[in-house]
């Protein structure tokens, strides 16, 4: 018998048993869909960690209180104690930063609310800004301007605003020239961002940017601490420099003791990347050791579905080898159904992987991206658990005497 009809073989066999195949296979199915769909989901949301989020290039920093990312409850308790920067922390690094191009400083508020003649919407993101950031974060607009060092040195009551205010405040209206209420307070919209989608769920669109100098006046200047941002001439050395410049200009202006820890974090964008590829790395593998159990649960499964299947068909088997079928045939037609079953599972494990990750994407906008590489894995995997889990019930069958196998009676 050749493979392609073992294979044959094979499919007639399972398709017999659809049930009993298919419940059989299922914990190969959950395996592999696990793996599918936690690989998509950690590749999708890696390129918009890398993208978006922290929204840096490789030659921007941010200096903070505590790190925009924190793994270690202990660490974060700690960086909690520390003062609050504040902008004269700001100005100490605008002034003591010769390798940078730009020096930002941003406040946030994330539970803003905007009101717009009779319409309003919640949970704006309430952004105060130096004019500095929008280079540093690269904003675009679709209409109007930017904030600008008057608005700043003025606190003039002005505002950029994102899609989300536009639309669904403002419906078939000119937003620049009107006014809205922010928390209580009236701005005038002068610019207006481009529009970009959402992720996890959330609008990236439902913000407002004033100038610092306004949101400090309306916000108090205790209630949150500054971040500082700083763009370097260029990546590499220049950014290095750049963030020496800074953390010397920090450590002295909030009196850190020579030998001591800084009290305050600078990121770039690598540093960024590398604590969340390990957070990525540390869930992957957890998912991955599930997902492993599921696989030796699938392949005991499997290896005791093949011995019912040796027990079932003694007596072909018995005729096979008495019409000349050698031990070696007999043992690869059975070692390819074990395979065969563990390949439909991790087929059908493929598909609902890939199948839960763009629904899941779909419905709240969790980055996802398929990977090749993963869909050849699940299903090499499978085989394999299908060959090692095949041998025995394989073995067993190829073992049979053909005169023993003849007299067989179930």
């Amino acid at each position: 018998m050749n493979i392609a009809e073992a294979i044959r073989v094979a499919l007639q066999s399972l398709w017999a048993n659809k049930l009993r195949s298919f419940l059989s296979t299922l914990a190969i199915v959950i395996g592999v869909a696990a793996v599918i769909a936690v690989v998509t989901f950690v590749a999708g949301i890696d390129g918009y960690v890398a993208g978006k989020i922290f929204n840096l290039g490789a030659d921007v920093f941010i200096a903070s209180k505590m790190s925009p990312v924190q793994l270690n409850v202990d660490k974060f308790l700690e960086a909690e104690k520390r003062k609050n920067f504040d902008m004269e922390d700001y100005q100490a690094v605008l002034e003591a930063c010769r390798h940078c191009e730009y020096v930002g400083a941003a406040l946030r508020n994330s539970n803003g609310h905007v009101k717009y003649a009779e319409q309003s919407i919640s949970d704006t993101t309430v952004q105060g800004i130096t004019p500095s950031m929008a280079p540093i974060y690269d904003t675009d607009l679709t209409a109007g301007r930017m904030l600008t060092e008057s608005d700043m040195n003025n606190r003039s009551p002005v505002a950029v605003v994102g899609a989300d205010i536009v639309e669904h405040l403002m419906p078939g209206v000119d937003p620049l020239g009107r006014e809205i209420r922010l928390d209580g307070w009236t701005y005038q919209v002068i610019g207006v961002g481009k529009k970009k989608g959402k992720t996890l769920g959330q609008s990236l669109d439902n913000y407002v940017m004033i100038p610092i100098t306004t949101y400090l006046k309306q916000y108090g200047a205790h209630k949150d601490s500054v971040r500082i941002s700083g763009k370097a001439a260029a990546a590499g050395p220049a950014l290095s420099e750049a963030v020496d410049e800074a953390r010397v200009a920090l450590r002295a202006h909030r009196h850190d003791r020579p030998g001591a820890d800084d009290t305050f974090d600078i990121e770039t964008n690598e540093s960024l990347l590398s604590i969340w590829s390990n957070f990525s790395r540390t869930f992957f593998m957890a998912t991955i050791g599930v997902a492993c159990i599921a696989l030796i649960v699938g392949g005991i499964v499997i290896m005791n579905i093949m011995l019912v299947a040796v027990t079932e068909r003694t007596r072909e088997i018995g005729i096979r080898k008495a019409m000349g079928a050698r031990r070696e045939d007999v043992l690869i037609q059975f070692l390819i159904e074990s395979v065969m079953l563990a390949l439909v599972g991790g087929a059908l494990g493929v598909l609902v992987g890939v199948g839960i990750a763009e629904l899941v994407t779909a419905l709240i906008g969790m980055p996802s991206a398929i990977k090749i590489w993963a869909v050849a894995a699940g299903l090499l995997v499978a085989a394999s658990v299908g060959v090692f889990f095949g041998v025995w019930p394989a073995r067993k069958a190829a073992k049979l005497d053909p005169i023993v196998a003849l007299r067989f009676e179930m």
